[in-house]
């Protein structure tokens, strides 16, 4: 993984041809990041819940979040092993995940409501940080149950008290991305209120 900030070059660099950049008013389209910029983020997927084993979970890679204002990229080992990935946003809950790993869910699993024009079981990508290792309160965490260990659990609770005996706490969804499919489009009433999707 490397910084949009490295520079550095180990390779000879090619004799310019042509105009360069603000040369006989020749300028390349760019863009410049602000402070504020947010990068979007690639993440492993560890599988398909429910049936993620605690083992592929947890031995997933992941790399810190770039620098504000800065993006990071990879050279994918071609020998290595090949784990699905995904983009995600550039927003607050993806940068502040310390220790990401992407799990796919159908909105089922997790009750999550769509229209009910929807009737197909519709994939969800949720976000978890394996380094929130610790209980929160109506937090979905991550867990390995002591009765179905090799497997993680998804789910919230009001107490600690509620959480079952000897549960190891592995992480907690940060983020769960919804896709838009053209059934949740509405019709338009005039009324920007009443036009929004959710």
């Amino acid at each position: 993984i490397h910084t949009s900030t490295t520079t550095t070059t180990t390779t000879t660099l090619n004799a310019a041809v042509g105009n360069m950049h603000g040369e006989n008013s020749c300028f390349m389209p760019l863009l410049q990041n602000d402070e504020g910029y947010v990068a979007p983020r690639t993440v492993q997927i560890a599988g398909f819940y429910p049936g993620v084993d605690t083992e592929t979970y947890l031995a997933l890679t992941s790399e810190p979040s770039p620098e504000m204002g800065q993006w990071t990229y990879d050279f994918s080992d071609p020998d290595g092993p090949q784990m699905g990935t995904v983009a995600l946003p550039g927003m607050t809950s993806v940068y502040e995940t310390e220790d990401p790993v992407a799990i796919i869910a159908d909105h089922v699993e997790f009750n999550v409501q769509l229209p009910p024009t929807i009737t197909d079981r519709v994939d969800l990508v949720v976000l978890c940080d394996r380094a929130r290792t610790h209980f929160s309160e109506r937090k979905f965490l991550v867990m390995e149950l002591e009765e179905s260990p090799g497997v993680i659990t998804i789910g919230a609770f009001e107490s600690k008290g509620q959480m079952p005996e000897n549960t190891k706490i592995l992480g907690q969804v940060t983020l769960v991305q919804i896709p838009w499919l053209p059934s949740m489009q509405k019709k338009t009433s005039g009324f920007a209120e009443e036009d929004q999707l959710y």
